[in-house]
């Protein structure tokens, strides 16, 4: 029996499928990867993924331009598919194959399996969201029908649920519907023997998740015809689904149910769970006094006079939300639009120890979909994309725990892994430098200055400088480099990438200079101080004196370790 699972990973995102597998067992190696962003230039997802994961196996192009000679054969393909409409379009007569909607991706899919054939992988695990079931609206659970038709003229059988991730404790509250398909010759497929039973207790989704059936609901039917069949004529004319959020299809026979989950594990993870201390928060994600006012409204019911389109007048109305959100229950579903300061409805907000306001930080976004800390964390990522980036993912941890299902079917044992997902996050993180390996330029980078207009939206760089080291900042040196402490202790919600000035704070007077920083690099003390020998990680910065106010700046920057990020007008505000 080989001991590793060949992994391809379609639609890659940041790695959300890889880190669950690699959690789950060490059998599961990624051995090529695809991730690709259509319509736009900046390949955010990509640079993530091959400076956390390597650029070995990584493929940045489009799916629909990559021959499957090109994708190495095996053993299992994984991939959370966008959710789209997926009608057929026309049967092509020559080939006898089938042709879905333009960029639909769930073809790509189809053709790699189909174009493969005695090659195609035993194994498939796929990600959608919840409402794949019921769409479209038009022909409640065509397009699911369509994918399950497919997959079982490929020779598959399919188990899918729709699971909450906070029904078995973990931090947010995502509902995505997963599917679990295997070669009716695999070692897995030989294990069902009743389409019942393996949904409701033996399969690999009812070991990992277990449930009851809701409500008594369980239906049995056939999908028939050829897939053009099936997408012109799928339950055409009914109003529900027939598909519940529990099921298995074998042969195109259909048994599904409504399910009840039933957790019994000891950990439920909540919103509170996964914040880091207030310290460690940049002062842009706090909502100051002015702009509370409009999250208030955002967050709270209203009702709003509108017209349509068609000039008909209606009444627009929704709602109050909880404003904070609860610490005490799992996070609300994270959506793309997370990142950025404007006021908004779904954006999460919290309240602190010390009664403030504030956003969700990058770090705590990862963590709700329980990524690594600053797993995102990149040089030419904002917070902003990377708010985005973990919108679209998943939560890791239900990977894991179906990879771990899925490997005791296939071998008989428990699998080991030595990447685990830990759910005991820090309140004060630190940052891993590993992140910064395959950067290829600096961490910051900005222009020398001739003449100088100070910036006060730009982000500042706040250093303690202790005792021993003052009067190197009191020498009147115009440009010098400075190192800072070990920089394993470098609060890892700093926005490295947005660097732009740095003041140094002495110890008993404040701030006075400012500095451009032009470059910031991970180095070493012995490079500036030889004498020293020290060679334990330092973040370095390349500093250009451009200001320095006429008195020092008593401000009261909480600095609780060596750095504090914020803005250049958020500390000029500070002068009394």
């Amino acid at each position: 029996m080989k001991k590793e699972i060949r992994v391809v990973e379609l639609f890659a995102g940041v790695g959300g499928f890889r880190i669950g597998l690699e959690g789950a067992s060490d059998a599961f190696k990624t051995i090529w990867n695809n991730q690709w962003e259509p319509s736009t230039k900046h390949q955010d997802a990509s640079l993530v993924y091959q400076a956390r994961f390597g650029k070995k196996g990584h493929c940045n192009e489009d799916i629909n331009t990559i021959a499957t000679s090109d994708i190495p054969d095996h053993d299992l393909l994984v991939g959370g598919f966008p959710c789209q409409d997926y009608s057929v379009a026309a049967t092509l007569s020559r080939s006898g194959g089938i042709e879905g909607k333009k960029g639909v991706l769930w073809w790509q899919i189809y053709r790699i399996l189909n174009e493969k054939g005695d090659n195609r992988p035993p194994y498939l695990f796929l990600e959608n969201v919840d409402r794949i079931i019921n769409s479209p609206a038009n022909q409640r659970g065509r397009d699911f029908a369509i994918i399950l038709a497919s997959l079982a003229d490929l020779g598959y059988i399919v188990e899918w649920r729709v699971i909450n991730a906070a029904d078995y404790g973990f931090p947010q509250r995502r509902k995505r519907t997963y599917i679990v398909a295997y070669q009716k010759s695999s070692v897995v497929a030989s294990k069902v023997e009743n389409a019942k039973q393996w949904t409701l207790f033996e399969g690999v989704l009812a070991k990992a998740f277990p449930f009851t059936i809701k409500d008594n609901i369980e239906r049995e039917f056939t999908i028939d015809g050829d897939i053009k069949n099936v997408s012109d004529n799928f339950n055409k004319g009914k109003k529900d689904s027939p598909f519940e959020d529990a099921g298995i299809m074998i042969d195109r026979q259909v048994y599904t149910t409504k399910s009840t989950p039933t957790y019994a594990g000891d950990i439920r993870q909540t919103l509170g769970d996964i914040l880091v201390d207030e310290s460690f928060v940049p002062e842009e994600f706090f909502i100051s006094d002015e702009e509370l006012p409009k999250w208030q409204y955002e967050k709270g019911a209203k009702k709003i006079n509108r017209i349509s389109k068609e000039g008909y007048e209606y009444v627009f109305s929704e709602g109050g939300m909880a404003f904070p959100d609860y610490l005490d229950k799992p996070s609300r579903t994270m959506i793309t639009g997370e990142g950025g300061n404007a006021p908004s409805r779904f954006k999460h907000v919290v309240q602190t120890p010390s009664g403030k306001y504030r956003r969700l930080i990058p770090i705590e976004l990862e963590r709700l979909n329980m990524f690594p800390d600053n797993h995102t964390l990149h040089a030419e990522v904002s917070d902003g994309r990377r708010a985005f980036l973990m919108g679209n993912a998943l939560v890791c941890g239900v990977v894991q725990e179906v990879g771990k299902s899925l490997y005791k079917f296939i071998y008989g044992k428990a699998p080991i892994s030595h990447n685990p997902i830990h759910i005991q996050r820090e309140a004060q993180p630190k940052l891993e430098l590993s992140l910064f390996d395959n950067l290829t330029t600096p961490i910051a980078c900005n222009t020398p200055k001739k003449t100088v207009v100070l910036d006060e939206t730009k982000h500042l760089l706040i250093g303690l400088v202790k005792d021993d080291n003052a009067e190197y900042f009191l020498d009147g040196v115009p440009t010098k480099i400075y190192y800072t402490g070990k920089t394993r202790n470098f609060p890892s919600t700093i926005a490295l990438n947005n660097l732009y000035y740095f003041m140094p704070y002495i110890k008993g007077k404040g701030v006075r200079d400012c500095y451009l920083i032009r470059i910031a690099r991970i180095g070493n003390k012995a490079e500036i101080h030889p004498e020293t020998n020290d060679k334990e990680p330092r973040l370095v910065f390349e500093l250009e004196l451009i200001k320095q106010f006429p008195n020092y700046i008593n401000i009261q920057p909480n600095i609780l370790y060596t750095y504090r990020d914020t803005t250049l007008g958020y500390i000029l505000s500070q002068v009394k």
